[in-house]
């Protein structure tokens, strides 16, 4: 199946949307399975809604996420550049190719030159919206003779051409997801292909581009559904081939509605700062939408190639559930190297102003021990600042009913003075002799197990629960604990 050749195709409006890298990365998955190559095709001809870097964003999202294409368009140097043998991969390259078949449509009675002004087509939707009708190009130019209209354009009238599809057809198509699909050609507008400003449509240019390019299988959102009987149609008036269409489930909300920026986040950028890890989002977004056949939930990017199907692709939205998200990366949070953990909390730590790069250096292992010390409840990378507060704070926060239960009664002020007393007069805390430490205190008070161990934690942590106490000992160190054993010890007073 070596013939098999997929695109990602978007528009460079933003910055790459989650659905956008879920929509990729299924052709990615796909294109890998079988041995195919997989193109990224620029599609920038509304120049109105171009946002400049939007294109290297995408490129380094994608990168980012580790899904690789093969040929398109790619960032060297700072520089966009193309590579492969279909290019140009940018569509505003591309406008000669396009005129030469409008024309050809043209020419062939498949699409005819529209003289409307925005006025006369406003005034036609407004009518039709009043008479309870579907709104829609009325045919009014479809019958000016192509010597009339071609005079009209040499005169320097504005004008459009639009798509002439034949009244009353049912157009057929085979979607991959969704089963056979029929729709009648009275149901669909006659598409402008060519806009005024001599720049073709979408719906123009990338027919001719998947055609040119031997795109085999169009994988893309299904908000294209109802455009695609007008791409089938054309394949049959140029005598192509037309090729297999799979239109994926929308991303949506709990709420079941289209994630937008107004619900949270949306763009890759906002997960990436957040703190997800590239394996995490992208194995959840597969899923999304999709499940392997074993329904299992935790997949690295080999084992989803060699699963995926898009026969266990949904034909209904996909829900995008944040609590599952941050479950699967929590995930790969504690099976990743500390080493890379590290390198990707330093950045919120140092910002937190918690330390410094020199900081970072000088105490390496101390660094090391404070995130290994919390990263079993990370969900995501960013959560670090949070997690670690306790440690840097100078008064810890008491949670009311930990400090009620072990700290406000005759055994925490016992435990606290011997806690401050051993804490100023022992050797330094290290890893290796923290134990002792909290033997000794045990030998000296005479309290043990819970009594000992849980208003410990509390006059240290503010909190009954968290991360191993022989940790906390270390993180602390001497000074800091006698500061906060005196703490209690004034709370109690």
């Amino acid at each position: 199946m070596s013939d098999i050749r997929v695109r990602f195709a978007p528009s460079p409006t933003g910055y790459l949307h989650i659905g956008g890298l879920r929509t990729a990365l299924y052709n990615y998955l796909f294109a890998k399975k079988n041995g195919g190559k997989f193109v990224l095709r620029i599609e920038d001809t509304d120049q109105t809604r171009f946002v400049e870097g939007a294109i290297e964003n995408l490129i380094d999202s994608l990168h980012w996420a580790g899904v690789q294409y093969d040929e398109g368009v790619f960032v060297e140097d700072g520089k966009i550049v193309e590579k492969g043998d279909f290019g140009p991969y940018v569509q505003s390259k591309r406008l000669d190719i396009y005129r030469k078949y409008v024309d050809e449509l043209i020419e062939n009675g498949h699409a005819y030159y529209c003289f409307c002004s925005k006025e006369r087509l406003e005034a036609v939707r407004e009518e039709q919206k009043m008479k309870g009708m579907v709104p829609k190009y009325d045919g009014f130019c479809r019958n000016v003779s192509l010597e009339d209209a071609k005079k009209r354009v040499a005169a320097g009238e504005e004008h459009v051409v639009r798509l002439k599809l034949p009244h009353n057809r049912d157009i057929h198509f085979h979607d991959l997801v969704r089963g056979d699909i029929t729709i009648n050609t009275n149901d669909i507008d006659d598409q402008v292909l060519l806009k005024s400003d001599g720049f073709p449509t979408y719906h123009m240019a990338v027919v001719v581009d998947d055609h040119l390019m031997g795109i085999s299988h169009i994988v893309r959102g299904e908000e294209w559904l109802p455009s695609t009987p007008k791409h089938v149609y054309m394949y049959e008036a140029f005598g192509w081939e037309k090729p297999t269409y799979v239109h994926l489930p929308t991303v949506l909300n709990k709420e079941r509605k289209k994630l937008s920026k107004r619900h949270g986040d949306v763009s890759v950028d906002d997960f990436r700062t957040k703190g997800y890890l590239p394996e995490g989002l992208v194995n959840y977004l597969a899923l999304v939408g999709w499940s392997p056949e074993g329904n299992e939930e935790i997949l690295s990017m080999e084992e989803m190639v060699e699963k995926f199907s898009f026969d266990r692709v949904s034909k209904t939205g996909g829900i995008f559930d944040k609590d599952k998200l941050d479950w699967v990366n929590g995930h790969y949070i504690r099976s990743e190297s500390l080493e890379r953990i590290k390198e990707m909390t330093l950045p919120y730590l140092i910002e937190a102003g918690y330390m410094d790069e020199d900081f970072a250096r000088d105490n390496s292992h101390w660094v090391d021990v404070l995130i290994e010390t919390v990263r079993e409840g990370l969900a995501t990378v960013n959560e670090v600042v949070e997690k670690v507060e306790f440690i840097f704070e100078e008064n810890p926060v008491y949670e009311a009913e930990a400090y009620d239960e072990f700290l406000n009664n005759e055994n925490g002020r016992t435990l606290m003075e011997a806690i401050k007393k051993e804490a100023m007069e022992s050797e330094e805390i290290t890893l290796d002799n923290a134990k002792d430490f909290m033997k000794r205190i045990q030998k000296n008070t005479g309290i043990k197990g819970k009594n000992l161990f849980m208003p410990t934690r509390v006059a240290l942590t503010g909190s009954a629960h968290g991360p191993e106490l022989v940790n906390v000992l270390y993180l602390l160190g001497n000074e800091k604990i006698a500061q906060r054993a005196q703490k209690v010890l004034d709370i109690i007073d």
